[in-house]
């Protein structure tokens, strides 16, 4: 059958890191941004990712500034009871 990104969240997670996803780091920078955006989506494209899987997976390649930022706005978002989409992500 049709085998979506993560079957198990390990596994998935194995699979995309396979893949070698760009890392990101945080910076003022918008063109690394959207670099990090096309790689990271192409990848998700390719293992035919879902919304919340994609989530959950670009915050694994965030780092530094980026996944401090990441950490905050995810708990900030949780206690106001969203649920996190991509589209809400990549904002």
């Amino acid at each position: 059958g049709k085998q979506n990104c993560i079957s198990s969240s390990t596994r998935g997670k194995k699979r995309f890191m396979n893949n070698k996803p760009p890392v990101f780091k945080g910076g003022y920078d918008p063109d690394d941004a959207q670099t990090w955006l096309e790689g990271i989506e192409m990848i998700f494209g390719a293992m035919r990712c879902l919304d919340e899987h994609r989530v959950l997976l670009g915050g694994y390649v965030l780092h530094d500034e980026a996944d401090h930022w990441w950490r905050n706005a995810k708990q900030r978002l949780e206690v106001g009871g969203a649920f996190i989409t991509w589209a809400r992500f990549k904002r």
